[in-house]
């Protein structure tokens, strides 16, 4: 095989073929900032399946190495339907792999465009009942996960995907989670979206479950009004400032100043859920579960 590394960049295209682990790479599926996702072939129990690579080359601090470790770790001891499993984990003398189900689907984030940009003005919202169904089920998975001592940090649309079929969401890329433990001890460190992020992971505190609500009531904000209503901030950074100085202001509107038509109740979930206060939002993902429930 040619050499993967080609002027300080990855030729991708090389890996196809290739096997790793019980698994042979057919196609690139999704790309981010550190690696790859591929659709492969497993051998052994002759299904396709999703491998996530990191090249070493690219994991340039033991930070990038050590979270796609923890990733993995942490996603085996989690079983839910509505979490991604992860198969199987290895490395080879240039990368990391992780292999997990591959989901015939989209991603939220993909979803929440396509259905904004709809040629039919009264199709480019989702009908509230299935948003509301949609976050109950992410709630749960999300709940489960802190039941068992696991914060995501980045809990957002373009990581939860949406199944073709069955329209389950599937909740991915525990990338950045935080055991309660603190093994990885993430104190200090600010990691993940900082659009969906709770205040308090902005000012770099040690989050709990509370994080992952805020970032769950956004997405139910957003996907009920079909916009956020914030400050067209030019980048990340200015968002990020805001959350830690002035999160109370983060949102320049409330639900039914965009569609008025909007239940009560519903706009009052999804302000407690994005409360700037962790505090004043739900103590448990069971609490947001069950008046979701009862709408």
């Amino acid at each position: 095989m040619g050499s993967i590394i080609q002027n300080s960049a990855i030729d991708w295209n090389l890996f196809i073929g290739r096997d790793l682990g019980t698994v042979t790479l057919i196609r690139e599926l999704g790309r981010g900032v550190m690696g790859v996702v591929f659709i492969a072939y497993q051998k052994t129990l002759k299904r396709q399946v999703a491998v996530k690579v990191l090249v070493k080359k690219k994991a340039t601090n033991d930070l990038a190495r050590d979270l796609f470790r923890d990733e993995g770790e942490i996603v085996a001891i989690l079983s839910h339907p509505n979490i991604i499993p992860i198969f199987e984990m290895g490395e080879t003398d240039d990368c990391y792999f992780q292999v997990m189900q591959l989901v015939d689907g989209i991603d939220l984030r993909t979803m929440l465009r396509r259905q904004v940009n709809h040629p039919l003005p009264d199709k480019r919202l989702l009908p509230h009942s299935d948003a509301i169904g949609m976050c109950i089920q992410i709630a749960d998975a999300l709940g489960y996960a802190h039941e068992e001592g696991i914060v995501h940090q980045d809990v957002k649309p373009a990581n939860i995907l949406v199944e073709n079929r069955l329209k389950r969401p599937l909740v991915a890329d525990f990338g950045i989670a935080r055991a309660f433990a603190g093994e990885y001890k993430s104190g200090g460190l600010i990691v993940g979206s900082p659009l969906y992020m709770a205040p308090e992971q902005a000012t770099g505190k040690v989050t709990d479950g509370r994080a992952d609500i805020y970032s769950l009531g956004v997405i139910l904000f957003e996907l009920v009004v079909g916009q956020l209503p914030i400050r067209l901030e030019e980048h990340s950074e200015q968002i990020l400032e805001r959350k830690k100085r002035m999160p109370e202001t983060f949102f320049i509107a409330k639900p039914s100043d965009i569609v008025p038509t909007i239940d009560k109740n519903l706009e009052k979930i999804i302000l407690k859920a994005t409360a700037s206060l962790a505090s004043q939002r739900y103590l448990c993902c069971a609490e947001m579960i069950d008046d979701l429930k009862a709408l």
